[in-house]
């Protein structure tokens, strides 16, 4: 009674070669849309510039960490700020922009005596859809997108409010993206079940579902390319709208092997499982 069911096993695979392939075929086409000529001709220019390569060359890149929030003082202080204070490399700024923040996350940012830490809460929270998942792709847009425009790093990497880093996580992908002398680089990561239970993300390629912002870490170059609120109307997470335009571009992308990051349960997504093992 196997024999068939193994038999099918091959076309299984091919069909889920084709979807990726048809996948990847989309997304070529809305960046090729997204993207002009110009805008395209820059990167490959400002690519081969000296001051492009500079960044690999410095012995300490300092490394901005852009994060944005909204009402979660306690998980961003004593889960995604104190892992990221924790680092082992200590070259690096905090980028911290609230979306209209009305809670105490300002007092409690204020306690801590850092001066790499960086707060600035915007006056407005940003207008985002109304159905929760559409919501959950492009919450955060306007926050993020102010905290890249501030960023002052060689290099950018992010991580959610509610989330953390490995202590070695930023001193690992220096020296990772230093020895390879490419743009962006992501990573394996840790990511919670709604039932609570753990699983790994391999991230096994540069591929929606198999990336997260927060597993991304990248030149600073790209800070060009903002989130775009409208995302959600491609059917998009903004992290991965903003992806494949990088990607589009040609990128030099490389994949770190170990998971630097644990990503906890959206709270907007309870019965969702928000990745798929790539």
């Amino acid at each position: 009674m196997l024999v068939p069911l193994i038999s099918k096993l091959p076309f299984v695979a091919k069909i889920k070669a084709g979807r990726l392939e048809i996948n990847d075929a989309i997304d070529t086409l809305h960046s090729r849309m997204d993207i002009s000529d110009d805008f395209y001709q820059k990167f490959q220019k400002d690519r081969e510039s000296a001051a492009y390569q500079l960044v690999f060359e410095k012995p300490n890149p300092l490394v901005s960490i852009c994060i944005c929030t909204y009402n979660r003082a306690e998980l961003l202080v004593n889960r995604c700020i104190k892992s990221l204070l924790s680092q082992d490399y200590k070259n690096l700024e905090i980028v911290v922009v609230g979306d209209n923040c009305t809670d105490e996350t300002e007092s409690r940012l204020k306690q801590i005596r850092d001066n790499r830490l960086h707060f600035h809460n915007l006056e407005q929270h940003g207008e985002y859809p109304n159905d929760p998942h559409l919501r959950w792709m492009v919450a955060g847009t306007i926050p993020i997108n102010e905290a890249l425009k501030v960023a002052a790093g060689d290099f950018i990497t992010h991580l959610d409010d509610d989330d953390e880093h490995t202590p070695d996580r930023v001193g690992k992908l220096v020296q990772f993206i230093k020895g390879k002398k490419v743009d962006f680089i992501w990573h394996p990561f840790l990511f919670q079940l709604p039932s609570g239970k753990w699983k790994i993300n391999p991230a096994n390629a540069f591929r929606k579902a198999a990336m997260t912002t927060s597993s991304s870490f990248y030149h600073r170059w790209f800070t060009l390319i903002p989130w775009d609120i409208n995302s959600y109307r491609y059917n998009e997470p903004g992290d991965w709208n903003r992806f494949r335009k990088i990607k589009y571009l040609g990128a030099r992308t490389a994949r770190f092997p170990e998971p630097l990051l644990k990503h906890y349960k959206e709270k907007n997504q309870p019965a969702r499982q928000p990745f798929a093992s790539a």
